[in-house]
């Protein structure tokens, strides 16, 4: 019986073992996909900095391009950090680069809303209409002989 007990211990330690492996990978996607997202704007920021630059706003393109250098910093960190030490790395970003930070901030909420927007207009579109070819409501119409 104690052999029973044993192995049956074994199972559920070998058993919690996996699922832990699988948390800790599942997370580890999460934020390396966070690291690539962080590093798309980072690029983003650079390559607006450079044509500001060459557009007459050198001044403001080299602080995006600056910025923009800062954040991809930010974003090779993070590559194989748990939520935790990102969520550090951003405090410490922050008290870094305010301005980066809620510019940063900014473009996250106007992308956020734009995307928003773009899925009410989406379900609006797919919604189904009522007719509008001249019924009054509370008119009840049958073969077409009561129109309004």
């Amino acid at each position: 019986m104690s052999e029973d007990v044993s192995a049956a211990k074994e199972t559920i330690k070998e058993g919690a073992d996996t699922a832990v492996e699988k948390v800790k990978e599942v997370i580890s996607e999460r934020t390396s996909f966070a690291a690539r997202q962080v590093g798309g704007v980072a690029t983003a920021l650079e390559k607006a900095g450079a044509e500001m630059e060459s557009s007459g706003q050198a001044e403001v393109g080299r602080y995006a391009r600056q910025i923009g250098r800062s954040v991809q910093t930010v974003a090779r960190r993070m590559e194989g950090k748990d939520i935790g030490e990102i969520a550090t790395m951003a405090e410490d970003f922050g008290r870094r680069q305010p301005l980066a930070f809620l510019g940063i901030a900014a473009l996250a909420g106007l992308a956020a809303s734009r995307f928003l927007t773009a899925s009410a207009k989406r379900q609006t579109a797919a919604a189904p209409r009522e007719p509008s070819i001249g019924l009054r409501p509370g008119i009840a119409t049958t073969g077409g002989e009561n129109y309004g």
